[in-house]
């Protein structure tokens, strides 16, 4: 099983959520400016909400990368929403990729609220994540 990570931040909180995914899914964790160059059983996604919305880079990652990405696991972080699945899979069905049900998401800090999010604990959560989805792997 091939498996690949790639993460979008702006502030860095979901930089250390995906280097904890990485880790334990043996893999890199890499800025969504990089292609993916061989195919993905599964995808890590991390990303967070702007605006309501997933930023335009990872949007366009995943339709520039389509053809390497067999699912698509979302992992994410942000102040007030509890979830990316909806703009990612918005995404995704135009390409004809799945989005899994499963999703590790959990509080960044933004400005005053939530600060040190994410912390040790949702570190050490996303990567008890990660091992349930793949254990075979670990």
């Amino acid at each position: 099983m091939n498996i690949a990570v790639r993460y979008f931040t702006r502030s860095g909180n979901t930089k250390k959520l995906a280097e904890a995914v990485a880790k334990v899914a043996f893999a890199e964790a890499m800025e969504v400016s990089s292609p993916l160059t061989e195919k993905a059983d599964i995808l890590f996604l991390a990303c967070s909400y702007y605006a309501f919305d997933i930023d335009p880079e990872v949007k366009r990652f995943i339709l520039e990368n389509k053809s390497n990405i067999g699912k698509i696991v979302c992992v994410g972080t942000s102040a007030m929403m509890k979830s990316i699945k909806r703009p990612v899979r918005r995404v995704a069905s135009k390409a004809g990729i799945t989005v899994a049900d499963e999703e590790f998401h959990c509080r960044g800090q933004f400005k005053k609220a939530h600060p040190g999010r994410p912390n040790e604990n949702d570190l050490s959560m996303a990567a008890d994540f990660v091992k349930s989805l793949i254990p075979q792997k670990l």
